[in-house]
């Protein structure tokens, strides 16, 4: 039996960076918050909170005072530095280089549009964390869209600038953007701001699964870059599992299965991937070649 993990799943250098800012941060104080999970992923945020790091929403940082307060990786709009701030907490913030590069690019880019009437369209999902951080910078008065059922909200006769959630599909943005040039009856700039270490996961990830006989891909239910992924997963080689933990593995998925493959997200952890082989090797009682 060979149990093999996927050397190019596991954190993105943003996830990465945060975390071990908060690492540092617990081994020298015992203590931190954390403005909403530092990471889509259930068995990492109860790792770091057992070192004593608190996650919390807005409205408990909003009653904080003089705390340090870690904002994650998704960044946040430019009313919560200024909330935070007003009692006097200390803001650490691990937000992600790429994702604080396109709030600044967005926020020029709506600044210039509105002096010419033009439009902001930001192609994400409503309600997630980064999207938030990105419509804040234009005072939530950029165009939100995620399907072709949204392209309804534009004028099309006005001049449009089109960015992107950094984690969104590239299949997705690229179909949007041809709806998007067909219907323009004015000047439209289109910057593709998804993240290549995201994007470049999909081929990798895809040419892993079709390895194996059986691929467990380890992510958070709650990540959207897991669920993406792991329609990769599933299409290459339907003998894929989504898993959080190793306690959701089950031993008959294994039957006549001589491979097994382990992956996950940009935000799954390396020591959960093998804390998952080690589980694996143990119900089936083998001697693992990796």
């Amino acid at each position: 039996m060979i149990i093999e993990i996927d050397n190019h799943s596991g954190f993105c250098f943003g996830v990465k960076k945060a975390v071990e800012k908060a690492e540092q941060l617990l081994s020298a104080e015992n203590s931190l918050f954390c403005l909403g999970e530092i990471v889509h992923n259930r068995e990492e945020v109860e790792r770091l909170s057992r070192s004593g790091m608190q996650t919390i929403d807005h409205e408990e940082g909003y009653q904080l005072s003089n705390k340090k307060i870690l904002l994650r990786t998704h960044g946040e709009p430019p009313s919560t530095y200024q909330k935070l701030k007003e009692n006097n907490n200390t803001l650490i913030d691990a937000t992600c280089p790429v994702v604080l590069k396109l709030q600044e690019r967005i926020k020029k880019s709506f600044e210039k549009l509105s002096e010419e009437g033009g439009q902001l369209v930001i192609f994400g999902k409503n309600g997630h964390p980064e999207v938030i951080g990105l419509m804040g910078q234009t005072g939530n008065n950029a165009i939100l869209i995620h399907s072709a059922d949204d392209l309804a909200r534009i004028d099309f006769t006005k001049p449009i600038e089109v960015y992107s959630q950094t984690t969104m599909p590239i299949d997705a943005f690229e179909a949007i953007c041809v709806e998007l040039r067909n219907k323009a009856k004015n000047r439209i700039e289109i910057h593709n701001t998804i993240c290549r270490q995201v994007s470049n996961r999909v081929p990798l990830i895809k040419d892993f699964a079709i390895k194996y006989d059986v691929i467990l891909f380890v992510s958070g239910k709650n990540s959207s870059n897991g669920k993406a992924l792991f329609n990769v997963c599933h299409a290459s080689n339907p003998a894929s599992y989504f898993i959080e933990g190793p306690s959701e593995v089950q031993k008959e998925w294994f039957e006549n299965a001589e491979s097994i493959g382990i992956c996950g997200a940009t935000s799954t952890p390396g020591w959960l991937m093998e804390n998952v082989k080690s589980y694996v090797s143990v119900i089936l009682n083998l001697e693992i070649t990796s």
